[in-house]
């Protein structure tokens, strides 16, 4: 199921407060969520394709199996 869009519209950087955009995740950035995030779901393999990157400071919060991780601890730093 893709983040609805109207979530998108609300949701902001819990950082610095700027728009978020729906960006695509390399696959060893994928693959490395997705063991880090693997212990959190008993039954299932978390799904991790997508992020929200921010528009002013670059951070990216993982989209783990349809829901938005906004941690700043869970960020991806921004790509050099």
């Amino acid at each position: 199921m893709p983040l609805d869009a109207q979530l998108l519209e609300i949701l902001v950087c819990p950082a610095c407060k700027a728009d978020l955009t729906l960006v695509p995740l390399p696959e060893a950035t994928s693959a490395m969520l997705v063991a880090r995030f693997r212990d959190k779901f008993r039954d299932e393999t978390p799904e991790v394709s997508e992020g929200l990157q921010c528009s002013r400071c670059a951070r990216t919060f993982p989209i783990v199996s349809d829901i938005p991780v906004m941690l700043l601890d869970e960020a991806l730093p921004p790509q050099q």
